[in-house]
């Protein structure tokens, strides 16, 4: 492993001495310079790690020697400033400028191994963010998303245009498996808030009484268990992106506090009396028919509209055949990778039925499916037989099971419904066992979430919630 590199630039020959010899003893690699001219040259012929930089220098200012050397190298040096008695206030403004730390001669040598650790350190857990942020922008370009049927075309197309001018609200519409979350941050990873962090939040899985707390931050003492002030999602995610997942789940006590933050991107903590402004884009999400919570009193009107500055709305996978081939075998190639499996082919009878299969979970229901065929199943070649009765038997997306967990499969009869019925199994079952088992099913097939599980049972979120506090089911 290569030593670190330390660069010292002071007029003063003793310190620099010092600092050179303390530091060689301590195995760093090490160079001086006099002067900011040297320094400067010395700095880009070099490319130290960690910069000692003296305020006071016969050829310049200090201050701008930092911004030099900031402006070439960025967080990738850390300039610890050493400072006279008399000069701490530029030296604390020294580091608002992006110095790392500063030192007060005269110094203790004994402090300079120590902070040279932690400044190496530091560069360390930066460059490590920084490749994990470039990371993250590659894996969400647009040369990621799968689709290249004319209904992907056309949204990959707006979704780009949106990405470029990075200010309005966008709201992503689609059903559970879509995508989401995944346009939500190609948003942001292709806008120049990619830098910036992006935060999500599900308004679902959100109680409302934390909702406005994890939203809006608080001060301490503003509730019994405000021990100590918090800052909200809102004040995390300035200068990037705040996602709020299935927004149409959003406590209405909530919206008209939201709604007046969007309008002026200004908030109060809970318990506050200050404002503060916040520079973030909002991206909303939601699988719901909105227009239908608006007519009901359930969605604010005003915030609907604030929301929909630009409506992107995703097809499902049903309406985009064309884009199940590829997606596929990118997931074919992502799992045999993962499990070091060699699935190479899918037959052109699996194929033809994968097609045809109207995908109700989506994307989402096509990579689960390929990640327990490439766990189970060996070969080299996906074969009918590798398939789900859903996919295989015509018709059977029409039923759903009754059985609870751990049933004889000879009742199978209760599984599918025969004209329009369902038959009873020889057994019996009782009609609670019945409804206790669709409500597991939905909320299993709706991945938890409440609102969609209530609509594949055609019953209110209230009713769910009843039925699922009356058979265990934890919320």
């Amino acid at each position: 492993m290569p030593k670190a590199k330390v660069l010292v630039i002071d007029d003063e020959s003793m310190i620099r001495w010092s600092v050179e010899q303390t530091l060689r003893a301590a195995d760093y690699e090490v160079a001086s310079a006099e002067s900011a001219a040297e320094g400067t040259a010395l700095f880009r012929e070099l490319a130290p790690d960690v910069v000692f930089l003296d305020l006071r220098l016969p050829d310049g200012d200090g201050l701008t020697v930092l911004k030099s050397l900031k402006d070439e190298a960025g967080s990738e040096v850390a300039v610890i400033i050493m400072t006279a008695f008399g000069e701490i206030r530029t030296a604390v403004e020294a580091t608002r400028l992006g110095a790392y730390d500063y030192l007060k001669k005269p110094f203790d040598f004994n402090e300079l191994e120590v902070i040279v650790e932690k400044a190496l350190e530091t560069i360390s857990l930066r460059r490590e963010v920084g490749e994990l942020r470039q990371e993250r922008k590659k894996a969400y370009s647009w040369e990621n998303i799968i689709g290249k049927s004319e209904r992907m075309r056309q949204v990959l197309g707006l979704v780009e245009k949106v990405a470029q001018s990075d200010a309005a609200t966008v709201l992503l519409r689609g059903e559970n498996g879509t995508g989401k979350d995944l346009f939500a941050r190609a948003i942001h990873y292709c806008s120049r808030r990619a830098d910036g962090p992006f935060l999500d939040i599900s308004c679902t899985a959100m109680p409302e009484t934390l909702f406005e707390s994890e939203l809006f931050g608080y001060e301490k003492g503003a509730f019994t268990d405000a021990k100590a002030t918090k800052r909200g999602l809102l004040e995390l995610a300035s200068g990037g992106t705040l996602f709020l997942d299935e927004v149409g789940d959003m406590p209405l006590v909530s919206q008209a506090k939201f709604l007046k933050f969007i309008e002026s991107k200004q908030f109060k903590r809970l318990g506050g009396t200050v404002d503060h402004h916040v520079d973030i884009r909002i991206v909303a999400a939601t699988n719901a028919d909105l227009e239908s919570a608006v007519r009901e009193g359930r969605f604010r009107e005003d915030l609907y509209y604030r929301l929909k500055v630009i409506p992107i709305v995703l097809p499902p996978l049903r309406e985009r055949r064309d884009d199940i081939p590829a997606l596929l075998h990118h997931y074919m190639a992502k799992y045999n990778a993962e499990f070091r499996k060699s699935f190479r082919k899918i037959s052109a009878e699996a194929l033809k039925l994968l097609v045809a299969y109207p995908w109700p979970g989506n994307v989402r229901e096509l990579r689960n499916l390929l990640e327990r065929i490439l766990i189970l199943e060996r070969g080299d070649t996906i074969l009918p037989e590798h398939l789900p009765p859903e996919i295989t038997t015509p018709g059977a997306l029409a039923g759903a099971s009754v059985l609870p967990p751990g049933s004889d499969p000879a009742s199978a009869a209760a599984v599918w419904p025969t004209s329009n019925t369902y038959r009873l199994p020889p057994a019996g079952i009782s009609l609670e066992e019945v409804e206790k088992e669709f409500v597991r099913q939905s909320l299993e097939i709706a991945e938890g979430n409440q609102t969609r599980a209530a609509q594949l049972l055609g019953i209110s979120r209230d009713a769910l919630r009843y039925r699922m506090q009356k058979f265990g089911f934890s919320s």
